[in-house]
């Protein structure tokens, strides 16, 4: 419920917050209107009034900010994403039990000490050209030249 008051309260400052900025001017001087040249409404009590009303806003939305990933974070409690995971319900036998059938006690292992691995093959070379159809091996690379 307060959280859902705060995301309202929220979205209310941040478009105020757009509102006002967007009715400065970039040069500092306010939105222009009439009026006296002193007194509230001048281009300097304009100015004065927008960033005000823009360091007002922008500490109301930092501090909602805030507020809101303090609340967000209570509500979450103190579990973690571990607690939320449920790995005490998962059984230890199953995490070490092998797939597969054992070999027999005393015979070579693949990938074991007494097996080299199998050398590496690279595919053959293709070329494919539209013109003559399909794909084409190749031409063998020319041996480098001697080095002398």
């Amino acid at each position: 419920m307060l959280i859902g008051l705060l995301l309202a309260a929220q979205i209310i400052v941040s478009l105020a917050l757009v509102g006002v900025v967007l009715l400065q001017r970039s040069e500092g001087g306010g939105f222009v209107g009439g009026g006296s040249p002193s007194g509230m409404m001048s281009v300097r009590g304009a100015g004065d009034l927008l960033t005000r009303t823009t360091w007002i806003l922008g500490s109301a939305f930092f501090v909602i900010s805030l507020l809101l990933t303090i609340l967000a974070g209570r509500e979450r409690g103190a579990s973690s994403v571990v607690d939320r995971l449920k790995i005490d319900a998962v059984d230890p036998a199953l995490l070490n039990q092998q797939k597969g059938p054992r070999p027999p006690a005393g015979t070579a292992q693949p990938g074991g000490p007494q097996s080299a691995p199998a050398p590496l093959q690279a595919p053959a070379p293709t070329i494919n050209n539209p013109f003559l159809g399909g794909a084409q091996p190749a031409p063998a690379p020319a041996p480098p030249p001697p080095q002398k």
